[in-house]
């Protein structure tokens, strides 16, 4: 090692790991804008079978392409939607959904294998082990959580995956891209952007938790193709407010929740507008702070994000601007989770004018 590399290493001992755990959040979100791709072209159920290790090659000749097709044949949604459809155009869903599942084992190995390398050279201490460890565990637990969507999808008479099980294995995945995020900005050395107050702090993290509250909502219209219907702004079918028949058409108030049309769309809205004027509020309230310019930009990724919805429901939900409400929806969780990691790992404004300097130190390295 070089005297330049020895310094490199003694100032930032966890590059290589940081960069490591940056990377499989960047194969994650890779994996969710397929993900979108997969559900807005309905090519997820075109696999029928769950398959972790022989599943990794797609069909090579003819006669396998034959049998292939001929399982989803078997399928309500072949029967239901896509009866008489061509090879030709199974082979374009099935691609879809393979990619998806090919790119599921590809984080799975990125994960793994650089752990495994890291943990021999020494370079990952036992609580750092033991959170990378855990991620995997999640980054695995995705893989079944994602099998048994696929799953409820192809039992009889159903064409599409149940929302709610849409909406985890979505959530699953932005928790799994925003646990990277932070992990990885836990082991970047500390940069002093001067105390925060308990109300900046927690104002952040509120954010934070709507911003994955609202993907969660977004996940039922998806799952419900809520977005199809009501493509009007900013009202829904003429009213402001649509009637509360229609809000709750389905037999029990849970079940309107998770499977209404109206109410899934509805809820999605409002989650948007709370974010908005919370978001808002935060980068107001961070003026004069350290933290002034990236409350500011994620006030302004919020607001795209806005526009980009709005843009997508107008629209009727076009592929690209389906995929790119999701993949933004991601970028904008991973600001929130920098910029919430920033104001946890700053030093406390002291409350009370008088409070002793020591609530003033730096706090040490939070991952």
């Amino acid at each position: 090692m070089t005297a330049a590399q020895s310094v490199s290493a003694t100032i930032d001992p966890h590059r290589a790991v940081r960069l490591w755990l940056l990377l499989v959040a960047a194969l994650v979100f890779a994996m969710v804008v397929v993900g979108g791709a997969t559900r807005l072209t309905d090519s997820g159920l075109s696999i029928t079978e769950w398959r972790p290790v022989t599943g990794t090659l797609p069909p090579l000749t003819h006669a396998q392409w034959l049998a292939e097709f001929a399982k989803y044949q078997a399928s309500s949604q072949y029967d239901l939607v896509n009866r008489g459809m061509s090879l030709a155009d199974f082979q374009f869903i099935f691609w879809w959904e393979w990619a998806h599942r090919l790119l599921g084992r590809v984080i799975g190995a990125a994960m793994l294998l650089p752990w495994l390398f890291f943990l021999m050279r020494g370079r990952l201490d036992r609580r750092l082990a033991a959170v990378t460890f855990g991620i995997g565990l999640m980054i695995g637990f995705q893989g079944l959580v994602g099998w048994l969507m696929v799953a409820s999808g192809l039992n009889p008479g159903m064409v599409a995956v149940a929302p709610l099980k849409l909406m985890f294995h979505l959530t699953l995945a932005c928790l799994i891209f925003a646990t990277l995020v932070w992990v990885a900005l836990g082991l970047k050395p500390a940069r002093d952007r001067g105390p925060v107050s308990t109300r900046l702090r927690c104002g952040g993290l509120a954010v934070l938790v709507l911003i994955v509250v609202q993907i969660m909502l977004g996940a039922l219209v998806a799952g419900n193709d809520a977005g199809m219907r009501f493509n009007d702004w900013p009202l829904m079918d003429g009213a402001l407010v649509p009637p509360l028949g229609q809000l709750f058409d389905k037999p029990s108030t849970l079940e309107a929740f998770v499977d209404s049309l109206a109410l899934t769309q509805f809820n999605h809205r409002l989650g948007a507008y709370v974010l908005f004027a919370l978001a808002l509020w935060h980068m107001l309230a961070a003026r004069g702070s350290g933290f002034a310019k990236s409350a500011t930009v994620l006030f302004g990724l919020i607001t795209a994000q806005a526009i980009i919805g709005i843009t997508t429901l107008v629209l009727v939900v076009p592929l690209w601007a389906g995929l790119l409400h999701q993949a933004f929806a991601v970028l904008v969780l991973g600001h929130a989770v920098g910029h919430a990691h920033g104001l946890v790992r700053a030093r406390r404004l002291p409350e009370n004018p008088s409070a002793p300097a020591a609530a003033m130190a730096p706090m040490g390295r939070a991952a």
